[in-house]
């Protein structure tokens, strides 16, 4: 019976309590701890996890409460050094997204990753929805043919007191903006489906948001061998439609579920009709595909479980974590700096180190807190 204990008790915490509870014949939730006094006990105590322990230090939780794995649910700026203490004290670590603000901070948990032998996993549960693992399947039977398109719609929609909690809306506390914290779901599953780009180069915006300070959209388009993909990331979109539209060489897939197969006349125009029999070919591997066991935070947390129980690494790992925070580090740089941006960044690129982009990035509105989240 694995021993799980659970940093951060707002409200991403939940996803992790009831994904845990989901396997309790195989493990146990024994504590949960928070920085504000009382919290984790009261987590405990409105979650119905009577055996668990309150801790009001994370640190003194990791030393005193002997847990085998540990869920990370804190502020983005939290994430590194509280996973490398984990890791360190021989801890198995599950940490939200995104991974770390910076390269730099995801080098040193991955190092303390291997050093201490134990399994650093970062959430991706958008892996674990039958839609998209229909979509990746597809991608990867080689049916569409080379890429040529992609475009990716992370397209959220939040109102102003959203960033009225006390770390959202900084560069320091949050790391960056809807790019970092909402799209970095749809860029790992960019990455999931296609690798790693080339190039990037990208825009950044404050359309809506005045008592932020981050960029609420971002365009980025990234370069993949002859195919270009093109990402918007977003949290000024109203009805929150988002997608994901794969253009290749002989047919298109996307999500919201579609399938579309054109075939040429004579004169090289769409003839009528199209390719019925690819399109087909598409759906039925669609229709064949066996359905998810587990989805969501549920599913991750499952094949995290399998992972240390069966010695292996878990579908989405440390590396994996690391690079989809390559790809915002990339688009910030090019967004900030107005260039076309080439990867992989290198350690001595100065986006790669801790604390530059905060150093350095544009205040695109000033901060304007309510006066007790400000005394806070």
């Amino acid at each position: 019976m694995l021993r799980i204990g659970i940093i951060g008790t707002g409200g991403i915490a939940d996803a992790h309590i009831n994904g845990y509870l989901a396997f309790s014949g195989q493990c146990e939730i024994v504590a949960l701890a928070d920085v504000v006094p009382g919290r984790a006990a009261q987590k405990a105590q409105n979650s119905g996890l009577s055996a668990a322990i309150g801790y009001d230090d994370p640190l003194r939780m990791i030393a005193d409460a002997r847990v085998d794995l540990v869920s990370i649910a804190t502020p983005p700026s939290t994430h590194a050094a509280l996973a490398i203490a984990a890791l360190d004290a021989g801890i198995h670590v599950l940490v939200e997204k995104p991974m770390a603000p910076s390269l730099e901070e995801c080098d040193a948990m991955l190092a303390a990753q291997q050093r201490s032998g134990k399994l650093l996993s970062v959430v991706a549960q958008n892996r674990f929805r039958d839609d998209l693992a229909t979509l990746k399947a597809v991608v990867d039977s080689g049916l569409l043919g080379s890429i040529s398109h992609v475009r990716v719609d992370s397209a959220w929609w939040r109102g102003s007191a959203y960033y009225d909690l006390w770390w959202r809306g900084t560069w320091e506390k949050e790391g960056g903006g809807c790019t970092l914290n909402h799209a970095i779901h749809h860029i790992d599953l960019l990455l999931w489906l296609l690798g790693t780009p080339t190039e990037i180069t990208a825009m950044l915006a404050n359309a809506q948001h005045d008592n932020s300070e981050v960029e609420d959209l971002s365009v980025a388009v990234l370069r993949y061998d002859r195919g270009l993909a093109q990402l918007t990331s977003s949290v000024v979109h109203h009805g929150e439609e988002q997608q994901i539209v794969i253009q290749g060489e002989r047919a298109r897939v996307s999500q919201p579920w579609s399938v579309r197969a054109e075939r040429a006349d004579d004169g090289g125009f769409p003839a009528k009709g199209g390719d019925i029999d690819l399109v087909a070919a598409i759906e039925a591997l669609a229709a064949t595909r066996e359905p998810l066991a587990h989805r969501g935070h549920q599913g991750q947390i499952d094949d995290l479980l399998s992972a240390i129980i069966e010695g292996r690494a878990p579908i989405a790992d440390g590396r994996d974590g690391r690079n989809a925070i390559e790809v915002v580090t990339a688009i910030y740089k090019a967004g900030i700096e107005h260039e076309l941006v080439s990867l992989p960044l290198r350690t001595g690129d100065p986006y790669y180190r801790a604390g530059h982009l905060v150093a350095h990035a544009p205040r695109l509105n000033e901060m304007r807190r309510p006066l007790a989240e400000v005394v806070a």
